[in-house]
């Protein structure tokens, strides 16, 4: 008998913590006031609202060493003001700059973009991608170096050294 009491009192024991374990993790998944009302805005802005003018931009052949440089730009289609948060390169070699500012409706806004050429030769095609309250949009470099010459003179030096 003692057996039988010691059993189902365990038994309710262990019924309890687990209940009340349930009970914790199920009052940890509902949202809380302070949760709901620091949600994100609502935006009527689309992807489509930041109309860039082109998603990509071929440099042709261009020659290895200085960087090549381009701008990107947007004009904000939409009701309200467009904020680029981020723009990510595809690689280290490709570095987007943008204003933090807002771009507002009607406005045009820019990225930059500078390719780090030096030791980069042959063909290239890189990718920014940008997040802003519209949105995720990819723009597109692309293009060809040509390697410098190994072991060349500048033409400064050369001129000097026939001067003399």
């Amino acid at each position: 008998m003692r057996k039988i009491i010691l059993s189902l009192g365990l038994l309710l024991l262990t019924a309890g913590v687990a209940m009340a374990q349930h009970k914790k993790h199920s009052s940890d998944d509902q949202p809380t006031a302070a949760t709901t009302t620091n949600a994100t805005p609502a935006t009527t802005l689309k992807a489509d609202d930041m109309s860039f003018k082109t998603n990509v931009h071929d440099f042709g052949t261009i020659q290895e060493g200085p960087d090549a440089t381009t701008q990107f730009t947007f004009v904000n289609n939409g009701k309200e003001p467009i904020i680029i948060q981020k723009a990510q390169p595809s690689c280290g070699c490709t570095v987007p700059s943008f204003s933090s500012e807002p771009v507002a409706p009607g406005a045009t806004g820019t990225i930059d973009v500078a390719f780090h050429t030096k030791g980069k030769a042959n063909a290239f095609t890189k990718t920014i991608t940008v997040i802003s309250n519209a949105g995720t949009k990819v723009l597109t470099i692309k293009g060809s170096v040509e390697k410098a010459p190994t072991g060349s003179v500048p033409e400064n030096v050369s001129m000097l050294k026939t001067n003399q």
